[in-house]
């Protein structure tokens, strides 16, 4: 798997997994209470567009390292999400199966977005 062999970093399947949860949220967050549309709803959409926002950019940097260290931050965000997701379970915004379908969406990401690390660093390396 060569970097040549992708047009856009929507070929990429860790870019794909993220927009998967992102459209989760987006969904989600719809039924939440209207006094947590500036707090709660407002960070997990910006959690989960920062998820995809930063593969892209990372993508477009063309340098191994700033396109890891890209991937790393939108892997932050993954983590922030599954806080957020607890939160939402604790107050009670989301059900058990919610919940659940989030984090298995989220997991998929992390181990999309670890494996295009792991490629990434391979190849400054080679």
């Amino acid at each position: 798997m060569s970097k040549k062999s992708f047009k856009s970093f929507e070929d990429l399947e860790c870019w794909k997994a993220c927009t998967e949860v992102r459209r989760f949220i987006t969904e989600l967050v719809k039924k939440y209470p209207k006094d947590e549309k500036y707090s709660l709803v407002d960070d997990m959409k910006r959690a989960a567009r920062s998820t995809t926002h930063n593969v892209a950019e990372g993508y477009g940097r063309f340098h191994f390292q700033e396109n890891i260290q890209f991937c790393r931050i939108s892997r932050g965000s993954l983590y922030e999400l599954i806080d957020q997701l607890i939160t939402s379970l604790d107050e009670g915004h989301i059900t058990d199966g919610e919940y659940e379908r989030g984090r298995e969406l989220i997991n998929g990401a992390q181990v999309l977005l670890n494996g295009y690390i792991r490629y990434l660093n391979k190849a400054k390396i080679a």
